[in-house]
């Protein structure tokens, strides 16, 4: 235990260290795009799908923000069928009316390998309808082939980078030649939050009606959610 608390406090500094710098380059963009009216959307297969779901309706997070939800790549559809689904040359082209692009939005690809089908597709698409597309992946991955039919793999097709530098296989500690104590998740929420704290510092600037989800679980006038949400219901589904 002490190990994994040991590991992940290094991969803190170095994504502290060494991605700050694009984190804040990235919240610029984010947040021109936000004043132009357009939203973030979050887009990941299996286990990357949970951290655009940690970003969606959360309190003390940003409103405009829309997780992009196909059951077939969900855990709770089948984690086999997930992990099969998310190398489908097929499977975005199959569920393409789902996705709700829109020139002023930014989409934010999250795939640690950065090799699969799916995600790779996901970010073209994206890029088809005019919006700008980041990637949350590890490039300690680059040297692994890409599972895309054109050969490119996901940071070959994105605008922009953000690298968790989650080391091959995702574990950080190894035992008996196995590798346990995945890192992902942690280090992928830590950077989306990092990042959307750093856009609400510079709306923060130019006014005081913030887009920020207040908690439902702590006495206040909730009336402040409410605000927000009429303001992107047309585009978020919040029901």
């Amino acid at each position: 235990m002490h190990a994994y608390f040991s590991e992940i406090e290094k991969l803190i500094q170095i994504v502290k260290e060494q991605e700050t710098v694009h984190l804040k380059e990235a919240a610029q963009i984010i947040v021109q795009r936000l004043q132009r009216g357009g939203i973030i959307q979050l887009f990941g297969c299996g286990h990357s799908q949970l951290l655009a779901q940690e970003a969606f309706y959360r309190a003390g997070g940003l409103v405009p923000v829309r997780p992009i939800f196909l059951e077939p790549l969900a855990l709770h559809a089948g984690a086999l069928a997930s992990s099969i689904n998310e190398k489908d040359p097929s499977i975005i082209e199959q569920h393409k009316e789902q996705f709700d692009f829109r020139e002023n939005d930014v989409c934010i690809v999250i795939s640690t390998s950065g090799r699969n089908a799916a995600p790779i597709d996901a970010a073209l698409l994206a890029k088809e309808s005019g919006v700008y597309v980041f990637s949350l992946q590890s490039l300690l991955y680059r040297e692994q082939v890409a599972r895309h039919h054109s050969g490119h793999r996901l940071e070959d097709v994105v605008d922009f980078v953000i690298n968790t530098h989650i080391p091959i296989g995702d574990g950080v500690l190894h035992l008996h030649e196995m590798q346990y104590a995945p890192a992902s998740t942690v280090i992928g929420s830590l950077l989306l939050n990092a990042l959307f704290s750093e856009v609400i510092e510079i709306i923060a600037k130019t006014t005081k009606e913030l887009p920020i989800f207040v908690s439902n679980n702590v006495d206040s006038d909730w009336s402040h959610n409410e605000t927000m949400m009429a303001n992107y219901q047309h585009r978020i589904d919040f029901t």
